[in-house]
């Protein structure tokens, strides 16, 4: 039977460790499997001797296994997890070094089973209380299957002094159910005359549907948060797992880290959590602009005033309008993940790196969890973690002074994940990293570090991970293309964390600078070849194509992409005696190409340009890091931008247009795109040393209901859009949001933005 593993824990019982894995079958039942199991770590088969003077508790095995340093080491092996870390402290206090001792114990039982989340599960099974089947002690083995998981929304509704929760709806696939505090039958309702009646009710509830993933918005810090709270003051238990343990809750104060929940045998997801993860950007991440973007639906209700008095009254008056308005809210949450692929997205990447689904954005854990098994495999122990700290900066990737102006068919070259495919060029792998530089046959960096040239533990792991990228192409399956593409680009970010076990500057700074040396070396050969490097930035190459027309263009970039990746192959084989993995894409021509200078500088600007080019036969343009896709630039900027970037681009005037667009600036035309939006990173009073505009802003709120403040600049300084006083200071847009992007274009044509409006005669692109 398949299955797929959901939530892994372990529990002890008398003084024996049992891993259990719980999850959902083919068959659509849900399960838990447990399996008799011994923590265990390593350390030199040379210390072994010393270990046994110290401590003689555990037993030991001799393994095929090695350390970096070629030296064989034995497993030490213990009952019960709290056993390792005090082991571990007790030998390396005498100096003996130990591996892998800091391995999470369900996870090392995972690894050893070569699981990364589904598997074929065979064997007796009993009903269980909360789950379907429980097995005990099956035969188990790792297979490749896509779930079809059981997703519960939440979404609670309470009274404006948050004492009282009203209303509580939950949905999932073809089911939907509201329980509402009220005294008569409302329609499409279940009724509950107190509030402990509607908590017990939603408690039954869940074990009763049975979900593996619950979901919301904002669900763990408020929802969960006041329903634990709530049903705490009943002394309902407050038990929403696949046990009889108490559900928890870990509450971050911090915008920098997240809540968490722990359910046993479920996960909880946070719906914002997910979209971010998948790299879903939004405007904002409300549930209505979310559900505006993503499903082109939006909440029942929208509010001018104090939303939660707003809903007290509406509950008051217009029961069934409150029900209605709820279970809407649990039905965009659910519909948005789905929609949007970050839920699929999000078991996918758990199936590809083996991580639990609410532990699939832990870069360095999916890191460790794939190359500690390869490892393994090629006869490896890993070193156990340490956090380390940076003793000087990484380097960065190479990025190269602009040459400003506009330019007609410029080329895009970029180097296919960069990084990743150094590694495997070079083999820069942690394991094959020789710290005294001394040895026959191995690569050197840029930097000094020397590797082993022979294929090691990342490099392996890399090519298998491209095998199944490439097939995922060949499939269409872009959704696994998708999540191998986030791991492999995950990789350096990994390796350059101290709190990586394998973080070492050496390393890290050996992929960076072969980067800046392959980016330049390519520009040298651009140019050998007859064409000018306008601009370079850490794997990507703009170049003047010369072409008169869009065809020749297009034929010069594919004739230099297979004349540079010729050179690396053959560069590579002599100067490093290794295959190139590198592969220089031409990506794109831009017929129409605008590269800005910095400000008040005659210097070229840095990962800032925009181009007209064609997508799909359809002609768009690419804004990048420009005002136009900037997140804290008003929509006003954006949509003055874009235009006006057409009309240079379509050789239109420009002149007329600027000035046409200040007169209906100030005449109110364009009210409703002056808010700025812009998010609270900690508390108000933190706000010390200087005090921000939305931080001004947010300080006018009788209450912070999110992060993200959105205000206008008024005559007497920023203010909140919900309260809003005076009257709009239409010179601060005209200054600080219209000027700079004129500007910019203006400079081109020898003319400023003070100067047009001065009332200087018209000037088209034609004219030059």
């Amino acid at each position: 039977m398949k299955g797929f593993v959901v939530y892994p824990d372990y529990r002890i019982d008398e003084n024996r460790a049992s891993v259990l894995l719980y999850g959902r079958l083919e068959n659509g039942e849900s399960f838990l499997s447990v399996h008799l199991y011994k923590p265990y770590f390593y350390i030199r088969q040379k210390d072994l001797e010393p270990a046994r003077q110290l401590d003689k508790k555990y037993t030991y095995e001799k393994t095929h296994l090695k350390n970096k340093e070629g030296e064989a080491v034995v497993k030490i092996i213990l009952d019960i997890p709290a056993d390792v870390p005090k082991l571990r402290k007790k030998f390396e206090d005498a100096e003996i070094i130990c591996y892998e001792a800091d391995i999470r114990f369900p996870y090392r039982f995972l690894m050893d089973k070569e699981i990364l989340g589904s598997i074929d599960i065979d064997g007796e099974y009993v009903s269980g209380g909360r789950v379907d089947r429980v097995y005990l002690h099956p035969d188990i083995k790792p297979i490749y299957w896509e779930p079809q998981l059981k997703v519960l929304s939440l979404d609670i509704e309470t009274m404006s002094d948050m004492q009282t929760v009203v209303c509580l709806s939950l949905w999932g696939k073809n089911y939907k159910k509201t329980f509402l505090l009220t005294d008569e039958p409302i329609e499409n309702t279940i009724a509950c005359k107190t509030e402990e009646e509607l908590l017990e009710k939603f408690a039954q509830e869940v074990v009763s549907y049975d979900p593996d993933i619950l979901t919301g918005w904002n669900v763990i810090d408020f929802d969960y948060k006041e329903l634990r709270d709530r049903m705490k003051k009943y002394n309902i238990p407050f038990v929403l797992g696949r046990d009889e343990s108490t559900s928890t809750l870990k509450l971050e104060d911090n915008f920098f880290r997240e809540s968490k929940a722990n359910f046993s045998g479920r996960v909880v997801l946070d719906g914002i959590s997910v979209l971010g993860t998948s790299f879903i950007k939004l405007p904002d991440y409300k549930l209505d602009t979310a559900a505006k973007v993503i499903l082109k639906d939006e909440k029942l209700l929208k509010f001018t005033g104090k939303k939660f008095e707003e809903l007290e009254r509406i509950y008051k008056e217009d029961k069934p309008t409150l029900a209605a308005y709820n279970l809407k809210d649990a039905e965009l949450a659910y519909r948005i993940l789905e929609e949007s692929k970050a839920l699929a997205l999000t078991i996918k990447r758990s199936l590809i790196t083996g991580m639990p689904l609410d532990r699939v954005d832990a870069s360095i854990a999916s890191f460790d969890s794939l190359y500690i098994r390869e490892a393994h495999t090629k006869g490896f122990v890993v070193p156990t973690g340490k956090f380390g700290e940076k003793e000087e900066r990484i380097k960065g990737g190479y990025v190269r002074e602009s040459e400003p102006g506009i330019y007609d068919y410029i080329l895009v070259f970029d180097f296919k994940s960069l990084y990743p495919s150094m590694m495997r060029t070079f083999n820069i792998d942690p394991l094959s990293y020789v710290e005294s530089g001394k040895g026959k046959n191995l690569v050197e960096a840029p930097n000094g570090a020397r590797f082993k040239n022979e294929d090691g533990v990342l490099p392996t792991l890399l090519e298998r991970l491209w095998a199944e990228r490439e097939q995922a192409r060949k499939n269409k399956d872009e959704l696994t293309r998708y999540a191998i593409k986030i791991l492999m680009n995950s990789f350096f970010g990994v390796l350059a964390s101290p709190a990586c076990r394998f973080f070492s500057l050496d390393v890290a700074n050996a992929i960076t600078h072969f980067g800046q040396y392959l980016i330049k070396l390519t520009g040298e050969r651009i140019e050998k070849m007859g064409y000018h490097v306008i601009y370079q930035d850490t794997d990507s190459n703009f170049v003047v194509s010369k072409a008169k027309n869009f065809e020749d263009a297009e034929k010069i970039g594919k004739k230099i992409e297979k004349e540079i990746n010729a050179f690396y192959a053959d560069f590579i084989k002599k100067e490093y005696k290794r295959e190139s993995f590198l592969e220089l894409n031409f990506e794109k021509t831009f017929i129409k190409f605008l590269m800005p200078r910095l400000r008040k500088e005659e210097a070229g600007a840095k990962k800032r340009y925009a181009g007209l080019w064609k997508k799909d036969g359809k002609e768009t343009i690419q804004f990048t890091g420009l005002e136009a896709v900037r997140g804290d630039w008003t929509e006003l900027a954006k949509k003055f931008q874009k235009e006006l970037y057409d009309r240079v681009f379509h050789d239109k005037e420009i002149t007329e247009y600027i000035k046409k667009f200040i007169q209906e600036l100030k005449k109110g035309k364009y009210d409703e795109l002056l808010v700025y939006r812009k998010s609270i990173r900690k508390e108000l009073k933190e706000y010390t040393a200087t005090t921000p505009p939305h931080v001004k802003a947010a300080r006018l709120l009788p209450k912070l209901e999110g992060n993200v403040i959105e205000y206008i600049i008024t005559e007497k300084g920023p203010e909140p859009i919900q309260h809003q006083k005076h009257k709009i200071d239409y010179e601060h847009y005209i200054g600080k949001q219209i000027k700079p992007i004129a500007n910019s274009v203006l400079v081109f044509f020898n003319k400023s933005f003070d100067e047009l409006l001065k009332g200087s005669k018209q000037v088209s692109l034609s004219d030059y």
